[in-house]
């Protein structure tokens, strides 16, 4: 059985799963359609991404997909551990420009649902950190955007400072309403 914990953003939630162990190791359900629908979460599957991170401080984000292509997705970190966050930019929201932050572990095998019209990142907290997200919506690089990961408009506390990121995630400009569209 996974709890469903929510959290400080509207319609972000971490699962948290209860393994079953015995002798032989353990089992861990990691998601369920019936239950997710329940909640009102998005449980397309359109694709499966793994990231893996050589160095600890290897930051990936803000990213998002422009509508009419926005996606959910679900996060977890399958090797390592990392700082994961959302980032609510939905017009209307009553969280909007707010942020929330949480570990994903290897060993707390939990994983973070992040609805259409937020942005995601992470900053990895060891080497060798491995993230496997399962994704609403195809990638299309048109698209595809990103805002700045310590942008003043979402005063993220990140718990390290990064020394890892792409050229795009480092010169991206800071938080515009054009960003959106």
């Amino acid at each position: 059985m996974t709890r469903y914990v929510e959290t400080s953003l509207a319609g972000v939630v971490v699962l948290e799963p209860d393994p079953f162990e015995d002798e032989r190791g353990l089992f861990v359900r990691t998601w369920d359609t019936s239950e997710a629908e329940a909640r009102g979460m998005d449980t397309r599957l359109s694709q499966c991404s793994t990231s893996y991170n050589r160095h600890r401080g290897t930051l990936r984000g803000l990213h998002f997909q422009a509508h009419p292509f926005s996606e959910s997705k679900l996060v977890r970190c399958t090797a390592g551990a990392i700082y994961d966050v959302a980032v609510d930019l939905r017009s209307g929201s009553p969280t909007r420009l707010t942020w929330f932050g949480t570990e994903l572990t290897a060993q707390n095998r939990r994983s973070l649902y992040i609805p259409e019209g937020c942005a995601h990142g992470f900053v990895t907290l060891t080497d060798g950190a491995e993230v496997f997200y399962q994704i609403s919506a195809p990638y299309v690089p048109e698209a595809a955007r990103v805002v700045r990961w310590d942008d003043p408009a979402f005063d993220i506390d990140w718990p390290i400072s990064p020394v890892v990121m792409s050229e795009r995630d480092s010169s991206c400009a800071e938080f515009a309403e054009a960003t959106l569209q």
